[in-house]
């Protein structure tokens, strides 16, 4: 009788072609995962920022201003206090443009009042959805809706912001 002992190149391949069939199906899952996680990053940061917004405008006793494009959003202060965005006169937050890495499918300007409310330049004005998922991916939150009085966080269900 013989004794054999290891493995047979056949073997040995068939192992390497099921594990590298296995990693490339992980990889590609976890990719998508990461670019949902981006997504949802990028909503609760932006949410963050409209919150904090609306505080400091009541603090202060002066509008803020948040002009939302494809790319970026900024959030300006009513330094001259006449309630109405000034492009030079009213200063910026942050000293640039926060970016989006996916981009917004909408574009608004928002106006928060001194006692908290809000209103936007779309129809109707208290009611606006922000949209930031541009895929098949399924993060937990991927839109802002903005009332009168309250700032929301969704998930795009529909073609609708489903508030959670």
């Amino acid at each position: 009788m013989m004794n054999n002992r290891g493995f047979t190149l056949t073997e040995l391949l068939v192992t390497i072609v099921i594990v590298s069939i296995l990693i490339g199906v992980a990889g590609y899952s976890l990719r998508g995962r990461m670019m949902g996680y981006r997504i949802e990053n990028q909503v609760k940061r932006m949410y963050a920022d409209l919150t904090n917004a609306r505080a400091r405008a009541m603090q202060q006793g002066r509008s803020h201003f948040v002009q939302i494009t494809a790319a970026n959003y900024q959030i300006f202060e009513d330094t001259n206090e006449n309630g109405v965005y000034d492009a030079g006169p009213d200063d910026p937050i942050w000293p640039a443009a926060k970016q989006f890495d996916y981009p917004s499918l909408v574009a608004a300007d928002i106006t928060m009042n001194t006692r908290g409310l809000m209103a936007s330049n779309l129809i109707p004005p208290d009611d606006t959805t922000i949209n930031l998922n541009i895929g098949s991916n399924a993060p937990d939150y991927d839109c802002i809706r903005i009332f009168t009085t309250r700032i929301y966080m969704g998930r795009m269900e529909g073609g609708n912001c489903v508030v959670k």
